[in-house]
C-alpha cells in the first residue's frame, strides 16, 4: 500500500511557534486531490487533546476526506494525493517512516455504518491484540471486559461474549465498533457519522458515551446533525466546498459566528 508513496505525498515542517499546547494533531496547510480534482484547500487547525471537535458542514464539502487524512485511510484511495503537514503529537504521518498499521492504532475509527465482523463479540474486541500477537488470556479477558464497559456495553452483553455479534442491534453494534476501536488504546477516535444509521434512542446512548469516551480519549465527529454537533462537541469545524470556513469553540460556532457563511449555514439558510 505504501509502493508510490514518495511520489503522492510532500510535506513541509510545522513552525513550533504555530503548534496550539494543548493539541494533539497540528494541521498545516493540507490539501487534497483526486487525481486533477482538489478535495481539500489549503487547510490548517489543531485538534485539542482530550476534547470533542466536531465537524459540520453539507454533504460533499470533505468533512469525511479531511478526517481520514488524520490515519491515512485515504491511502486506501487510488491516484489520491496529499500536501501538507500533519503532526500527530509531534511526528509527521505523511512520513515514509511512519508505520500506517501502528497509526491506525494510535488513531482509531468509527464508520458510518456499523462493520462488527462475522465473529463473536469477544473476538471482535480482541481483534486488533489478536493481530499483533498478543495470546494470553488473561490479558484478552482483561481488553474485553475494559473495552465493553468503556463502550457501555458490558452489562448488556456479558453473559454472551461468545455468541454472534451480528445478534445485536444496531446500537449495540455501533457501541461494539467503539468497544473495538479503544481496545488497543488509541490516542485519536475518529467517528464518521456514527449515528446516522441509529435510532434516536440507540443515538442517545452513543452521544452519552462520546461524553465518557473523552475522559480518556481525543476523540473526532463528522456529524450532518447540527443539534447533534451542538450537543457533544467542545470545538466545532465548519467547511465548505473543501475549504474550513470557521473553527472555534462550539458555543461560539452556535452563538455569535464570525462568518457570515457559518451563520447562513447554521440557520438553515443553505445546506
Amino acid at each position: 500500500m505504501q509502493q508510490g508513496l514518495s511520489n503522492r505525498r510532500m510535506s513541509t515542517a510545522m513552525p513550533e511557534t504555530q503548534k496550539i499546547a494543548d493539541s494533539i494533531l497540528d494541521i498545516q496547510g493540507l490539501s487534497l486531490y483526486y487525481g486533477s480534482v482538489q478535495g481539500l484547500r489549503n487547510i490548517s487547525m489543531s485538534i485539542h487533546r482530550q476534547k470533542v471537535t466536531a465537524f459540520i458542514g453539507p454533504s460533499g464539502c470533505g468533512k469525511s476526506t479531511l478526517i481520514r487524512c488524520f490515519n491515512r485511510m485515504n491511502d486506501l484511495i487510488e491516484n489520491v494525493r496529499v500536501i501538507g503537514t500533519i503532526l500527530l503529537e509531534g511526528e509527521e504521518i505523511n512520513s515514509l517512516k511512519m508505520d500506517v498499521i501502528q497509526l491506525r492504532r494510535r488513531v482509531g475509527m468509527v464508520f458510518q455504518k456499523s462493520n462488527p465482523f462475522p465473529k463473536s463479540i469477544y473476538e471482535n474486541v480482541v481483534y486488533g491484540l489478536r493481530l499483533v500477537g498478543v495470546r494470553n488470556k488473561a490479558i484478552l479477558d482483561e481488553t474485553v471486559e475494559r473495552s465493553l464497559r468503556g463502550a457501555s456495553l458490558w452489562d448488556e452483553v456479558k453473559d454472551r461474549l461468545h455468541h454472534s455479534a451480528l445478534q445485536l442491534s444496531g446500537g449495540q453494534m455501533q457501541r461494539l465498533c467503539i468497544a473495538r476501536a479503544i481496545a488497543v488504546n488509541p490516542e485519536v477516535i475518529l467517528m464518521d457519522e456514527p449515528c446516522s444509521a441509529l435510532d434516536p434512542i440507540a443515538t442517545g446512548h452513543v452521544e452519552d458515551l462520546i461524553h465518557e469516551l473523552k475522559r480518556d480519549y481525543t476523540v473526532v465527529i463528522v456529524t450532518h446533525n447540527m443539534q447533534q454537533a451542538a450537543r457533544v462537541s467542545d470545538y466545532t469545524a465548519f467547511m465548505y466546498l473543501g475549504e474550513l470556513i470557521e473553527y472555534d469553540e462550539t458555543e461560539k460556532i452556535f452563538t455569535a459566528p464570525d462568518k457570515k457563511q457559518t451563520q447562513d449555514y447554521i440557520t438553515g439558510r443553505f445546506g
